[in-house]
């Protein structure tokens, strides 16, 4: 092996890890999300507390993501891709362990509102950092492993949750992931701030520095990207002053936020937050709650490869409309189901199949699809305006599904609450025909070119 070449996969390992070490924000993300499901039906026992004060300690989360996110670009921007995910990893840390050491509802709600600010801190600046950072041939997976690790982070912490779910100790399960928390922060300490935003405050040689270390020394490809950021750099961001000016880009925003509260309103965070009480309308014991939530997870994590393989070669809008297909037919067999009153073995597993066929037709879907279409319709010129209006509606619509779920269940019942689900889903199938443009192999400037012409938003993929 030649000097060269030695050296050229020592820089992409540095990458590789650099890249790595950003994604476990996805982690985390996924750990607190996770968390709370098999902890829900613990806390209410030893607290005495009524279904409402448990949406509230389930959605003050999102409400905290929400406040989170709506900060973070300005944060991002001032202190640095770098600090803020620093910030982020003390957020979580602090708030696992106020969760753990709760003492009364209104302290849990206050650290899952903690948590919260840091998940949304991390949810805006991970992918950020990681596109800035990532070398171009590798950027679509980093990115990729970033949302792969949400899913994976799921599947741990409910699978920790089955662990303690044996002695009931809901603190240990809400408190331990300080400890993958304090490992992100010891990690993220480590990480190179990013060349873009260095440049941006015009550290220009501290740019350098950074990307012969991430690069290697290919002196020619390092000039060429920091030409590269120059030229971008040039474009202005006017999001608000678009949006006031501009009757087309106030139509690409009002389609990422729609798009955002139609990937919330499928139900799939209901079944996130509230697996064990799912299972327990079907007639399931505690323990095979923990055991089927778990299998919610480790579906929700294999699906997802669906759509990485899928996206580029089916097209957005062809995955869409299967995704929401199966959606409505899992969601309104299980209130079907559900509806039948006491269920045999048989038609409870087969209850909890449809379940299971639910969470593949979100993963494979609107998952991460709603992501990309929202990215994907903004012109650059607004682009963060455009995704920082999607992202935070998306936490706020989250709040509202996590805060209304038990209260639906309590008034209409449980079968009612999933055909209302289902019947969303198969209306949100009319919408993607309605307004959602097919982006597949059409490049942004000619999808931002159709978008500023006044094309209807259908065919601006075209």
């Amino acid at each position: 092996m030649t000097s060269s070449t030695h050296t050229a996969e020592k820089t992409r390992g540095t990458a590789v890890f650099t890249c790595i070490l950003a994604a476990l924000a996805g982690l985390m993300f996924g750990l607190d999300i996770g968390v709370i499901s098999g902890a829900t039906h613990f806390i209410q026992e030893e607290f005495q507390i009524s279904d409402r004060v448990i949406e509230w300690i389930v959605s003050s989360m999102m409400l905290g993501a929400a406040l989170g996110a709506l900060g973070a670009g300005w944060m991002s921007a001032a202190l640095g891709r770098k600090r803020s995910l620093i910030l982020g990893a003390i957020l979580f840390v602090l708030g696992s362990v106020l969760c753990g050491f709760a003492w009364s509802p209104n302290s849990l709600i206050v650290g899952r509102f903690i948590l919260g600010l840091a998940i949304g801190i991390a949810s805006f600046t991970a992918p950020l950092y990681l596109a800035e950072v990532a070398p171009e041939q590798i950027r679509g997976s980093m990115i990729s492993l970033y949302q792969l690790m949400i899913t994976v982070g799921i599947l741990a912490a409910f699978l920790s949750d089955t662990a303690f779910s044996y002695s009931g100790a809901w603190r240990w399960m809400l408190g331990i992931i300080a400890i993958p928390g304090v490992l992100f922060l010891i990690g993220v300490l480590v990480l190179p701030d990013s060349p873009r935003w260095l440049i941006m405050k015009g550290r220009k040689q501290q740019a350098l520095e950074v990307l012969r270390k991430l690069r290697g020394n290919e002196e020619a490809i390092i000039q060429q990207e920091i030409r590269d950021i120059e030229e971008q750099l040039r474009i202005p961001q006017r999001g608000w002053h678009l949006f006031k000016e501009n009757s087309n880009f106030r139509r690409s925003v009002g389609l990422g936020v729609l798009l955002q509260i139609v990937q919330q309103f499928t139900g799939m965070n209901v079944v996130m937050y509230y697996a064990p009480r799912i299972f327990e309308g079907m007639g399931y014991d505690t323990q095979a709650q923990m055991w089927f939530t778990a299998a919610v997870g480790l579906t929700n994590v294999l699906a997802t490869f669906i759509a990485i393989f899928l996206v580029d070669r089916w097209g957005r809008k062809p995955i869409l409309y299967t995704g929401f297909v199966v959606m409505a037919i899992g969601m309104g067999v299980v209130g079907t189901m559900m509806n039948m009153g006491t269920l045999s073995h048989g038609q409870q597993i087969f209850t909890v199949a449809m379940l299971l066929i639910f969470i593949v037709g979100f993963a494979m879907s609107a998952g991460p699809l709603i992501w990309t279409l929202c990215s994907e319709v903004q012109p650059l010129k607004g682009r963060d305006f455009g995704i920082g209006c999607s992202t935070f509606t998306n936490w706020i619509a989250n709040m509202i599904v996590g805060a209304t779920f038990l209260t639906l269940l309590n008034v209409i019942g449980n079968a009612a609450t999933f055909w209302l689900y289902g019947a969303l889903n198969a209306f949100f199938i009319l919408l993607v025909f309605w307004l959602v443009p097919e982006t597949k192999g059409t490049t942004l400037e000619q999808i931002e070119r159709n978008l500023m012409s006044g094309k209807p938003l259908r065919d601006i993929g075209q």
